[in-house]
């Protein structure tokens, strides 16, 4: 069975050997062919010489094109346009005198004499008409046209005098101004209105209203100082306003010892009802009082307390 399927795939006809072996032959001579190919064909010999012309004409043709370019985008009105020499001009021997020069201010006589091409003389020429100028030796290495060994063989010579200024100079009036004198206002407690305590540093609205309160309710102030008794009223707040702070000689409003009820007197901030209490029951038991100085009988009155409140007090 196996002899029969091995022979049934590998048996050829013998054109079928024909052809197989034609194409191997085939494949041999193309793989050989390479190799064999400089047996039969010769290679011609390169002519040297139309390659080193060919080579030239590439050279000129590259040399016009960078030419063009440089003419398309040079701005001879631009001192800032760098020259580019070639190898040839560096060769070329320099003739001119040397002198002390400078370079806004000397003519074209004195290029000549120093060497200096018509061209670029012409160059140098149009930049100073036109407004420029030269501020240090080394901007003349910016003229286009000039080479290298121009260049340095002229720097040391320069010497450029100062610029003058030719603006007129203005004279101004020396003008003294007086510092105008602050005065700050002063406020007087006893007739003073909301406003003008607002106008005093660190108090407000609220703090005047209070402040006017206060004096309604002692019947006025006998002294600045007794603006510090207002509720509220930090004592640094009022060490900045008292020296801003008068008093006028007004009538303070009295209380009659001898007539008025503890109602009326427990109202006073200085009194209050425990002392307004006291001089009505003092008054009952003894009369009337015969002087303000009376009050110091009750023991409630001590020395301080009676200073305190006897501006307010009266026997009639």
């Amino acid at each position: 069975m196996w002899q029969k399927i091995f022979s049934s795939y590998f048996t050829f006809t013998k054109k079928e050997r024909t052809g197989t072996i034609a194409l191997l032959v085939l494949i041999l001579l193309f793989t050989l062919l390479p190799f064999l190919y400089p047996l039969f064909i010769k290679a011609k010999p390169a002519n040297t010489a139309d390659f080193k012309k060919e080579i030239a004409a590439l050279k000129i043709k590259q040399q016009d094109t960078a030419n063009q370019y440089v003419r398309k985008n040079f701005d001879e009105d631009n001192y800032q346009n760098y020259y580019q020499p070639s190898e040839k001009n560096y060769n070329k021997t320099i003739k001119g005198e040397l002198f002390y020069f400078d370079p806004n201010t000397v003519t074209v006589a004195d290029w000549q004499r120093l060497g200096v091409r018509e061209k670029t003389i012409a160059t140098i020429q149009n930049y100073l008409s036109k407004g420029g100028h030269f501020y240090k030796p080394e901007d003349i290495g910016k003229i286009w046209g000039l080479h290298p060994d121009e260049i340095e063989r002229l720097t040391p010579f320069i010497q450029i005098a100062a610029k003058e200024n030719n603006y007129p100079q203005k004279t101004y009036e020396a003008k003294t101004y007086d510092k105008p004198k602050y005065a700050p206002s002063v406020v007087d407690v006893n007739s003073a209105d909301t406003s003008a305590f607002i106008a005093l540093p660190g108090i407000g609205s609220k703090l005047a209203h209070r402040i006017i309160n206060f004096r309604e309710k002692l019947g006025g102030f006998y002294k600045a100082e007794q603006v510090a008794e207002t509720f509220g009223l930090p004592d640094s707040t009022f060490q900045k306003i008292k020296s801003r702070l008068s008093i006028s000689i007004t009538a303070i409003k009295q209380l009659n010892i001898n007539m008025a009820s503890v109602d009326e007197m427990k109202s006073h901030p200085y009194l209050r009802y425990n002392l307004a209490n006291a001089i009505v029951q003092y008054r009952t038991q003894h009369g009337n009082f015969a002087s303000v100085a009376d009050i110091k009988k009750i023991m409630l009155v001590t020395e301080e307390v009676f200073n305190k409140v006897v501006p307010y007090l009266s026997t009639q």
